[in-house]
This record gives C-alpha cells, structure tokens and sequence, in this order.
C-alpha cells in the first residue's frame, strides 16, 4: 500500500514541478510579444496571373493539391525583385516580369492584396504563354 501511496504522489507532483519550473524560466510578456511575428505570413510558388505596374501588384497561380489557389500580391517599391532564372542572380524591375513567369514569393498581411517581403523569378513557362484559341 505503500508503494501505490509512493506512486500516486510522484506521478501528480512530478507534472506539477515541472509547470512551476518552466514558469520561472520563461521570457517575461514583453519579450514573447516582441518575439512574435505581428502579422502572419506565407509563402507562394506559382506563375504570374497578372500584373499591374501602376498599383504594384500581380496574382500568382499555384496548384494546391488538386485545386488552384490565386494570391494577389501587392509589392511595395523598397523590395527587389531577384531574377534566379541565370546562373547569376541579379536584380530586376517589376515592368520585366511577364504572364507566364514562374515565381517565389513570401508575404504576409491580414487581407489581399498580401504584402510581399521578398520575390524571386525562378524562370519562365514556355507553353501555353502566348498560345492564341
């Protein structure tokens, strides 16, 4: 009987401890709020739907599973585009990208058109571009 009292006392103490322990050692709320990331974020790989020069954004299609997913984009004027589609990775102007090219991009925001922090041309869709009915 003895044992089991044993037992039940360190099975219920031991969790407790713990808690209390992970308690102390924990970032005060100043530090985790700081640490979170204030608005949410994801990332796209797809090609170029549309784009708009004037507002600065574009739509990206990428497949989902079985479905299609359409992300609007909206690229603010302090973020580069970078051109991966050349062994040398340079910088380019959003007028150079074109229907069909395939990019990357992550962004975040509560509502579209999502904010992009960083895009990426990774090359371009050859078929189906220019294609007429």
């Amino acid at each position: 009987m003895r044992r089991v009292a044993l037992l039940f006392v360190a099975l219920f103490t031991a969790p407790l401890a713990a808690a209390i322990a992970q308690r102390h050692t924990a970032a005060p709320p100043s530090q985790r709020a700081a640490a979170a990331p204030a608005v949410p974020h994801d990332s796209v790989r797809g090609a170029i739907r549309s784009i708009d020069v004037h507002s600065r954004t574009v739509e990206v299609t990428a497949g989902v599973g079985y479905a299609l997913r359409v992300v609007a984009l909206r690229i603010p004027a302090s973020v580069s585009i970078t051109n991966r589609d050349s062994a040398q990775p340079n910088v380019i102007a959003l007028g150079q990208l074109k229907l069909g090219d395939v990019v990357r991009a992550q962004f975040g925001g509560t509502a579209a058109p999502f904010v992009v922090y960083t895009i990426e041309r990774l090359g371009r869709m050859t078929t189906g571009v220019d294609s007429t009915p």
